[in-house]
Order: structure tokens, then C-alpha cells, then sequence
């Protein structure tokens, strides 16, 4: 099965680089979808050199068939903007989720999809709190990250443990049956009640997490806690 990687890019130089071949270097047949948001660092120029030259300008070991695709946003729109220009261009079997940085380790994407690919889900989550190497960092991150896990598993009846994880691996037609709306962060909860209320397989495996600091480049801030509880009441009420 074809599985089709889509990476939202936005001002990643110092990572992108690095995060590509470690995609390339896992051993399952992909299609790797590049979105840029408008990056203003580099990335928006490496991407454009990647598209002209293939992986071979990364170096590295490339290990089965990997197809680049790059696409350019015309202005910022943010990450959920990015993932639904992503989604719609995907032609895989399987569509999955992965930053630009190094937070999330490719080499646990065959963990990821292995319960679609056994048939047992048509989604699945790599959950950050379930037992395996996480860089310990802000303690009222990992607060807010349960308060919106918790109340996003109130409204949509899962018991999921990570719901603002990177990693979530679709069955395509899932996403064919789902309408992203949210432009920014609000993906996490938006995607989440949707495939909740469309009654699919949702599964969850532990996932490494290598976290960043503010220094390090990390984007997420208090503003996209705020909507990000703004969007799980929004679909709940839509429910």
C-alpha cells in the first residue's frame, strides 16, 4: 500500500533537511507531499531546489519508492490550510501527518499504520504518554494538553489519551468523507470529532516524542489553547 506523508512547512530550515531523510530512510513505499505556508527562512527555496532535483539532493540512504510532490500557499493560512491542500493532493492508500521538525520520529510511522494495514482501523493515533521516550519539558503544556484531550473525549465519546498529537494515519477515504475547516492548530480537535462522529475504527499506539523548546523553534502558543477549546465546543454543538 502506497502511503502518502503530508508535511506543513513553515519557516523549518534549521530541520527540514534532516527530517526528510529520515522520512526517505524508512522502508515502506511513500509519497512525500510537501505544503509551504509562505516560509520566509530558506525552506520556501530548498523545497523548490527538492522539487527540481529529486531526493537525491538530500543524500542519505533512500530506502523503497519515494515520491516527492512540493506545493506553494500563495500567503500564510496556517497548518489546517496547509494539511487540506495536503489531503487533496495525497493519492496514497494511507494518508498520515508529519511535522517539519524533529519532534516525531519517522521511524515510528510503521507502528503508526500497522493497525490499518492489519485492517483492524480505519484511524489511528501516535499517543506521546503511553510508555515510551518523551524529552521532558513544559509542565503546563502537558496540563493543557490533558484539559483539551479530556474535554474533546467528553464530546466525542473516545477515551483517547493524545488527541493534540501529530501523528494520525487516515484510511484515504476517511479524509475523502471529512471537510477541514480549521485554518490553524484547530485541526487537532476538528479532525478528531469528525472521524468520532462518522462511527470509523480508531486506534492508538505509543510514539516517541523528541519535544522543542521556544529557542528551538516551536510555534504553538496559550492563543492556539484558546481556540483549540473554542473548536471542541464548535463541533460539539455541531454533533
Amino acid at each position: 500500500m502506497l502511503v502518502s506523508l503530508v508535511i506543513p512547512v513553515y519557516n523549518e530550515i534549521p530541520t527540514l533537511a534532516e527530517l526528510l531523510r529520515r522520512c526517505i530512510a524508512v522502508d515502506f513505499p511513500k509519497e512525500i507531499v510537501l505544503v509551504d505556508d509562505c516560509s520566509r527562512d530558506g525552506s520556501r527555496e530548498l523545497l523548490q531546489q527538492l522539487a527540481e532535483q529529486g531526493v537525491g539532493l538530500l543524500g542519505g540512504t533512500p530506502k523503497n519508492r519515494n515520491e516527492i510532490r512540493v506545493l506553494f500557499q500563495e500567503q500564510n493560512q496556517g497548518k489546517g490550510a496547509a494539511l487540506r491542500r495536503g489531503f487533496a493532493e495525497a493519492t496514497g492508500d494511507i494518508i498520515l501527518v508529519q511535522d517539519a521538525d524533529l519532534e516525531y520520529d519517522p521511524r515510528d510511522i510503521p507502528r503508526v499504520i500497522q493497525p490499518i494495514l492489519d485492517g483492524e482501523a480505519d484511524v489511528v493515533f501516535g499517543s506521546r504518554f503511553t510508555g515510551t521516550p518523551r524529552r521532558v519539558l513544559y509542565f503546563w503544556h502537558t496540563v493543557l494538553n490533558n484539559l483539551l484531550t479530556t474535554l474533546s473525549n467528553m464530546t466525542s465519546g473516545l477515551n483517547l489519551t493524545d488527541m493534540e498529537t501529530c501523528y494520525k494515519a487516515f484510511r484515504a477515504e476517511v479524509l475523502r468523507s471529512v471537510e477541514v475547516e480549521e485554518n490553524r492548530f484547530g485541526f487537532e480537535p476538528e479532525i478528531t470529532a469528525k472521524v468520532a462522529r462518522g462511527n470509523w475504527r480508531i486506534y492508538e499506539v505509543p510514539i516517541s516524542y523528541h519535544g522543542r523548546t521556544y529557542e528551538e523553534g516551536k510555534k504553538i502558543g496559550w492563543k492556539d489553547g484558546v481556540r483549540a477549546l473554542y473548536v471542541i465546543g464548535k463541533y460539539a454543538l455541531k454533533r
